[in-house]
């Protein structure tokens, strides 16, 4: 599988369009089985990076940043071992939106 197809499949299973409209994620990029996006409706999360491992389980990684002057990117949470039915529940429990109606 391609890294692109990879990302796809990951957007799927968070709920591909709904989510887009319901979290208002943008800024998609696929890279080395991952995919990341940016949170612009959070104070707390700014981006997430799902990451496909090698058990077939996904890592979850909430990122941060502060502001001016450093513009420093942190871990808010990093959630290792998550199948792909525990993704909507992993992102709404770290970053407070729902994925879907």
């Amino acid at each position: 599988m391609s890294n692109k197809e990879v990302a796809n499949t990951i957007l799927k299973q968070l709920g591909g369009h709904r989510f887009i409209a319901m979290t208002g994620a943008n800024s998609f990029f696929s890279e080395n089985n991952a995919l990341l996006f940016k949170i612009p409706r959070t104070k707390k999360v700014k981006a997430v990076k799902v990451t496909l491992d090698a058990d077939d389980t996904y890592t979850v990684r909430f990122i941060g940043q502060k502001n001016a002057p450093s513009f420093e990117v942190f871990d808010v949470a990093v959630v290792a071992g998550v199948y792909c039915d525990q993704l909507q529940e992993i992102f709404t429990e770290n970053t407070g939106l729902y994925t879907s109606l």
